[in-house]
């Protein structure tokens, strides 16, 4: 998550010369970002080099970065019909599958990629200008309709554009789903997974952080009917509880972000205690596990701590 980021010196010599848009929208420059940390820390997984927010942009909403996104206008009920003009946005979507595809032509053949949508909550709140700090939010009939007819179709269309374009996982990144009420989470996630989970069966996973209910998404990823390939942490929470919870497929996570920002002499201690806690577990019972942080490269990270996570984590497991 976010592999390639402000934390990266290959990543800041390219802005140098290119907008964050031109990194993401010609496929050969997302592929070279793409592969900057698979080059330098040797993950395992490459990660398409996008943005979550480009299919509201797609839909025809007026959307800038500088550097963090920018809308013209905020969507609400009076101008949908003004600003979402676009009859074909999936279209617009065709660099990310022309990114995957030259991402793969560099790609070692032993390591994997993966793609990733945001989550329709997340898009909407964006779109929307949802205040960051609300809570328990119920859904209105604007933000229903929206979901169902315009942000739920067009995401499944950019998870087939992705899979089809070969990469292996689409991740849905849901950053604020935290902010859904119970009941309104639970709507949401049946009505998320149905529409982008269930006619790709064991190839999109699910990630929200920041004490999103957990227990929530379990119950709905392990319905049969889904098949959901797997689902992220957050740091905040214990790895270990929720292995034998989770059912089939990946359990990713979850290393807090923010301890690999320490200084060595305390960021060692805590990568330790970490590896300590999740020996604890034999192999079969972390069978499906995905080493990763609780959430994305921040950007005052160390490049050296990236490394030495890499290389204690291989070197415990």
């Amino acid at each position: 998550m976010r592999q390639a980021g402000r934390y990266h010196d290959h990543y800041q010599n390219l802005k140098k010369d290119y907008t964050f848009e031109e990194l993401c929208k010609k496929p050969n420059l997302a592929a070279e970002t793409a592969m900057g940390p698979i080059n330098e820390f040797d993950f395992d997984v490459a990660i398409l080099f996008s943005d979550i927010l480009f299919p509201l942009e797609a839909l025809g909403m007026d959307l800038s970065y500088n550097p963090g996104p920018q809308f013209g206008l905020h969507l609400d009920e009076e101008n949908a019909a003004n600003l979402l003009t676009n009859s074909n946005p999936i279209s617009f979507m065709d660099f990310q599958g022309e990114a995957i595809e030259r991402t793969l032509e560099r790609l070692p053949g032993d390591k994997s990629l993966i793609g990733f949508v945001g989550g329709p909550w997340t898009l909407i709140a964006y779109a929307c200008h949802v205040d960051k700090e609300l809570r328990n939010i119920s859904l209105n009939n604007f933000q229903l309709g929206l979901l169902d007819n315009v942000i739920l179709p067009l995401l499944k269309e950019n998870i087939k554009l992705q899979l089809d374009a070969g990469a292996e996982i689409v991740m849905i990144f849901d950053s604020t789903a935290h902010q859904l009420a119970d009941e309104d989470l639970i709507l949401y996630l049946d009505k998320t997974f149905n529409a982008l989970a269930k006619d790709f069966p064991n190839k999109v996973g699910y990630y929200a952080k920041d004490g999103v209910n957990y227990e929530t998404i379990i119950s709905k990823k392990n319905n049969e009917n889904i098949r959901l390939a797997g689902m992220g942490l957050d740091s905040n929470i214990d790895l270990r509880d929720y292995f034998n919870k989770t059912g089939d497929g990946f359990i990713q996570g979850n290393f807090s972000e923010h301890f690999l920002t320490l200084p060595s002499e305390e960021f060692l201690p805590k990568l330790e205690d970490y590896i300590l806690q999740l020996s604890d577990l034999g192999p079969e019972e972390r069978l499906g596990w995905v080493c990763g942080l609780g959430h994305g490269v921040l950007k005052t990270t160390p490049q050296k701590n990236v490394k030495e996570f890499v290389t204690r984590i291989r070197e415990a497991f």
